[in-house]
């Protein structure tokens, strides 16, 4: 009776289907494949663990398709099969994101621009009548709840009624302007609205730079300590070490100039 069942195991083993995964091109086991829910396209469960998870440290949350280029349907992926591929902290950082990007292409909605607020607040839309669709790309008054700033929902600088965007720009005092921008989207250099234009922050990664370096108080600080401390390390070590320097500049002048004597006695 155990050889039977030994017999029965191996014979279900040799005739379960082995399909080919269009990612890594390897041959895998039925149960070893991880089937899209509206497409059913199959691709073994390793190649989208890590496309999966290399899409969402990209930051590309709103492009995790089927990754088969000839598939006709190209889904995006649910966030119940994206929450079984990746890990907590990977899944927390999606979910982030995916909210972010709520956030920027909804016109009802926008972040606070205040350091370290990061609260999402209501913009008040124009209902109605004639030139409702003109009125909407105005600027409008957004109060943050959390904090209280009242902020432009164009410019996300205070609120400069009865100025425009523009005029308010160009109302800035020269020693307070720096480099030159507009909000235009045609723009090449354009005011951050997170971190203020602080010359001290780098803003990594790709597309917006909320969540990054310089968005909270705490960072700000460290960051400008690490600047400063690299210029006055750099200060140190050359006061240290310029005495060395003038001491042994003399030295290797009276070596090459030796060198050079010798040549020249050989040379005769």
């Amino acid at each position: 009776m155990a050889s039977y069942c030994v017999s029965r195991n191996s014979v279900d083993l040799a005739i379960e289907p082995v399909m080919l995964c269009k990612l890594c091109l390897q041959e895998c086991p039925r149960h070893h494949l991880f089937q899209l829910t509206e497409c059913k396209c199959l691709f073994c469960e390793t190649c989208m663990r890590q496309y999966v998870a290399v899409m969402i440290a990209e930051g590309m949350v709103e492009h995790i398709t089927c990754p088969d280029a000839q598939c006709k349907k190209q889904p995006k992926l649910t966030v119940k099969e994206i929450e079984k591929l990746v890990d907590k902290q990977a899944f927390l950082r999606f979910k982030r994101l995916h909210f972010q990007r709520e956030v920027d292409l909804d016109p009802n909605r926008t972040f606070c621009p205040e350091i370290g607020c990061e609260t999402v607040c209501h913009v008040c839309s124009h209902s109605g009548g004639e030139g409702s669709s003109a009125l909407a790309s105005l600027a409008k008054p957004v109060m943050c709840p959390t904090c209280g700033l009242q902020f432009c929902s164009i410019c996300k600088s205070k609120w400069h009624a009865p100025n425009s965007c523009d005029e308010e720009i160009m109302n800035v005092p020269k020693e307070e302007a720096g480099i030159p921008y507009t909000n235009a989207e045609d723009a090449k250099i354009k005011r951050c609205p997170v971190c203020h234009d602080d010359f001290l922050l780098r803003h990594y990664d790709k597309g917006p730079c909320k969540n990054k370096l310089g968005h909270s108080r705490a960072s700000v600080i460290w960051h400008r300590t690490q600047v400063v401390g690299i210029f006055a390390g750099f200060g140190v070590l050359l006061i240290v070490a310029s005495p060395f320097l003038l001491l042994a500049a003399p030295c290797i002048l009276c070596c090459k100039c030796k060198m050079c004597r010798c040549c020249d006695e050989d040379d005769t």
